[in-house]
């Protein structure tokens, strides 16, 4: 398996560029074939014309110079001759005292042929072979001079064109390989410039793991800003993971101190007594029962996944349906009117679990403390989601909003629905990034602002 993008793209130019030329070569030669094709016919009209031109009828015969402007057409280069005049039979007219092998040749290279370009009048363009295999060009037209019809003919040989040809191919496949050879150079150096971004990400996340740098550039190429964004998102939760993971460590050792030491004094005063411990008994339950939420809580706040890189999106309004179906069936005696006003359409890139942790802690609440009415709204904006919790209850004075939200808070705060649900909440909302207001609400009671960023 290649495991560089350089050296695969830069296969692929390569087997591209291969293939260009494959295809590029037959294209060529038969784009050659067409302009010589060309060239021979335009040359070959060209001698037609002069001898047309030259020739006259003296007495009713057709008589020509003695030396033409076309050493070719030389009526004193026996066996040569590459133009004639034909009468209506196939009799030559001119030059008419030659018979040697040669025009014999001739002869036979005139009788038929592949026609090679469509030509106007009476004339023919086409490609000839005599008896010895050689190739010609020959360029037949039909002509009157003031007496009986003829045919001017003018011929020449392939083989020049051929050698010429083979030298043009030869010099176009060689600067073709050099050509696609710079290509490839300057393809290697572009995918070079372009890959640098991710080179650079392959050094920052080095510098990462060896712990120089605690985050890695966003000023990146817009294909892969999502890719730097959210590892820089997982970068985040895990330093805030092994932070919680200290923070809570410590909690947990502090919340079990006391409730240790009393069940420490309580058992050694059972044993000094060494009497009835009913009362003794109730006391070391409540503390284990204390140790016991400390326990859980702070283990489930060292526990809780976060949202770095989640990809499944979760529609909020089935999850806050299902709550409220459970909550009024728990406070089914009184009777709660809870209002739901959430878009089918809002979905939040969370763990399902933590949502309902979260938004399950804040309904409970505001069930618990309402006197009838409690009620959920969520408003989409460009960049987050904000979610409105708001009951009818007794409300949070504006001087104990910020206490309430505070970590670490101990005591009153876990009593039933302050504490560790609260805590919770700002737990679950710091790691996707959102966070947790207190107002007051036009029911009367306190309004929740959860704010989470889509």
């Amino acid at each position: 398996m290649l495991r560089s993008f350089r050296f695969r793209l830069l296969c692929c130019a390569a087997i591209l560029l291969v293939i260009f030329l494959v295809v590029l070569m037959p294209i060529m030669r038969e784009a050659f074939d067409q302009a010589v094709r060309q060239f021979s016919n335009v040359r070959l009209e060209e001698r037609a014309n002069e001898l047309i031109t030259a020739a006259k009828v003296v007495d009713g015969e057709l008589t020509l110079p003695s030396r033409l402007q076309d050493l070719r057409l030389e009526t004193n280069k026996v066996g040569n001759h590459l133009g004639y005049f034909y009468k209506p039979k196939g009799n030559k007219a001119w030059p008419e005292s030659i018979t040697t092998s040669g025009e014999s040749s001739d002869n036979k290279a005139l009788s038929s042929g592949e026609p090679m370009l469509s030509t106007e009048g009476k004339a023919d363009f086409r490609l000839s072979t005599d008896s010895l295999g050689r190739h010609y060009y020959v360029y037949d037209k039909e002509i009157n001079l003031g007496g009986p019809d003829l045919s001017v003919i003018t011929m020449e040989p392939v083989t020049e064109y051929d050698v010429l040809r083979s030298s043009f191919l030869r010099r176009f496949e060689t600067w073709l390989v050099v050509a696609l050879v710079c290509l490839l150079a300057l393809i290697a150096m572009g995918l070079t410039w372009s890959l640098r971004p991710l080179r650079r990400l392959k050094y920052q996340l080095d510098e990462i793991e060896a712990g120089k740098r605690e985050q890695l550039d966003e000023n990146v190429p817009s294909e892969i800003y999502r890719l730097t964004r959210s590892l820089n998102r997982l970068l985040t939760t895990e330093r805030m993971q092994r932070e919680r993971y200290q923070d809570t460590l410590g909690d947990l050792a502090h919340s079990l101190k006391t409730p240790l030491t009393v069940l420490q004094n309580t058992l050694d005063e059972i044993k000094e007594k060494d009497v009835g411990c009913v009362q003794q008994l109730v006391i070391m339950q409540s503390q284990i029962d204390r140790m016991g939420q400390q326990i859980g809580y702070q283990l489930q706040r060292a526990t809780q996944r976060k949202g770095a890189l989640i990809s499944k999106r979760i529609s909020l309004r089935p999850l806050i349906d299902s709550l409220t179906a459970t909550l009024n069936k728990v406070y089914a005696d009184k009777q709660i009117n809870i209002k739901t006003d959430v878009s089918y359409s809002i979905k939040l890139q969370a763990e399902e679990a933590a949502l309902l942790e979260l938004f399950g802690n804040l309904l409970e609440n505001a069930c618990r403390l309402c006197i009838s009415t409690v009620k959920i709204s969520a408003n989409l904006f460009e960049k987050e989601v904000v979610i409105l919790i708001e009951d009818d209850g007794p409300g949070i004075p504006v001087a104990k909003r910020n206490a309430v939200l505070q970590r670490g808070v101990r005591g009153d705060s876990l009593n039933p629905g302050q504490g560790i649900g609260l805590a919770v909440v700002q737990d679950i909302l710091e790691g996707y990034s959102g966070y947790l207001e207190i107002g007051d609400s036009a029911l009367g009671g306190a309004c929740f602002y959860i704010y989470i960023p889509i």
